[in-house]
Protein backbone atom coordinates (compact mmCIF):
# COMPACT_ATOMS: atom_id res chain seq x y z
CA UNK A 1 0.00 0.00 0.00
CA UNK A 2 1.61 3.29 -0.77
CA UNK A 3 0.41 6.44 1.85
CA UNK A 4 0.34 10.06 0.32
CA UNK A 5 0.96 12.97 2.87
CA UNK A 6 0.76 16.73 2.14
CA UNK A 7 3.04 19.02 3.71
CA UNK A 8 1.92 22.57 2.81
CA UNK A 9 4.49 25.82 3.65
CA UNK A 10 3.02 28.81 2.27
CA UNK A 11 2.03 28.94 -1.22
CA UNK A 12 4.02 25.45 -1.72
CA UNK A 13 3.56 22.01 -1.24
CA UNK A 14 5.61 18.87 -0.87
CA UNK A 15 3.41 15.63 -1.78
CA UNK A 16 5.41 12.50 0.33
CA UNK A 17 4.58 9.03 -1.24
CA UNK A 18 6.01 6.11 1.17
CA UNK A 19 5.29 2.05 0.65
CA UNK A 20 3.65 1.43 4.10
CA UNK A 21 5.99 -1.02 5.48
CA UNK A 22 8.93 1.56 5.64
CA UNK A 23 6.75 3.69 7.79
CA UNK A 24 8.99 4.03 11.21
CA UNK A 25 12.21 2.62 9.78
CA UNK A 26 15.31 4.13 9.70
CA UNK A 27 17.89 3.27 7.27
CA UNK A 28 21.82 4.25 6.93
CA UNK A 29 24.48 3.09 4.18
CA UNK A 30 28.21 4.78 4.52
CA UNK A 31 27.28 8.61 4.94
CA UNK A 32 23.63 8.96 4.01
CA UNK A 33 20.60 8.11 6.78
CA UNK A 34 16.92 8.04 5.68
CA UNK A 35 14.48 8.23 8.03
CA UNK A 36 10.80 7.36 6.94
CA UNK A 37 9.23 9.01 10.50
CA UNK A 38 5.65 8.91 10.78
CA UNK A 39 5.27 12.48 11.45
CA UNK A 40 6.52 13.28 7.81
CA UNK A 41 5.57 10.39 5.65
CA UNK A 42 2.33 8.70 7.33
CA UNK A 43 -0.85 9.99 5.84
CA UNK A 44 -3.77 8.82 4.11
CA UNK A 45 -3.82 5.75 1.70
CA UNK A 46 -3.03 7.28 -1.95
CA UNK A 47 -6.31 7.66 -4.00
CA UNK A 48 -7.00 8.52 -8.10
CA UNK A 49 -7.27 12.62 -6.67
CA UNK A 50 -3.61 12.03 -4.90
CA UNK A 51 -2.40 10.85 -8.69
CA UNK A 52 -3.51 14.54 -10.43
CA UNK A 53 -1.28 16.00 -7.47
CA UNK A 54 1.37 13.46 -8.79
CA UNK A 55 1.23 14.68 -12.14
CA UNK A 56 1.13 18.51 -11.20
CA UNK A 57 2.83 18.38 -8.25
CA UNK A 58 6.30 20.52 -7.63
CA UNK A 59 7.81 19.16 -4.96
CA UNK A 60 7.42 15.12 -4.74
CA UNK A 61 9.34 13.24 -2.17
CA UNK A 62 9.00 9.69 -2.52
CA UNK A 63 10.12 6.50 -0.64
CA UNK A 64 9.74 2.44 -1.61
CA UNK A 65 9.73 0.31 -4.49
CA UNK A 66 5.78 1.29 -5.03
CA UNK A 67 5.85 4.33 -4.34
CA UNK A 68 8.86 4.79 -6.93
CA UNK A 69 7.63 2.90 -9.70
CA UNK A 70 3.54 4.74 -9.33
CA UNK A 71 5.58 8.02 -9.22
CA UNK A 72 7.50 7.43 -12.52
CA UNK A 73 4.46 6.49 -14.63
CA UNK A 74 3.25 10.28 -14.63
CA UNK A 75 6.47 11.79 -13.54
CA UNK A 76 10.17 11.65 -15.04
CA UNK A 77 12.65 10.88 -11.79
CA UNK A 78 15.93 12.01 -12.84
CA UNK A 79 18.22 10.58 -9.43
CA UNK A 80 16.98 7.50 -7.48
CA UNK A 81 19.47 6.37 -4.60
CA UNK A 82 19.37 3.85 -2.51
CA UNK A 83 20.13 3.06 1.16
CA UNK A 84 20.04 -0.48 2.43
CA UNK A 85 18.45 -1.00 -0.71
CA UNK A 86 15.49 1.11 -0.34
CA UNK A 87 14.81 3.74 -3.43
CA UNK A 88 14.25 7.45 -2.46
CA UNK A 89 13.96 10.30 -4.64
CA UNK A 90 13.06 14.12 -4.87
CA UNK A 91 11.49 15.18 -7.68
CA UNK A 92 11.21 19.08 -8.52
Amino acid sequence: MILVKIHESGNSYIICLCDSNLIGKKFAEGNLCLNVSERFYKGREITERDITLIKKGVNLNVVGEESIKLTSMYRKINKIIKIENIPHAIVV
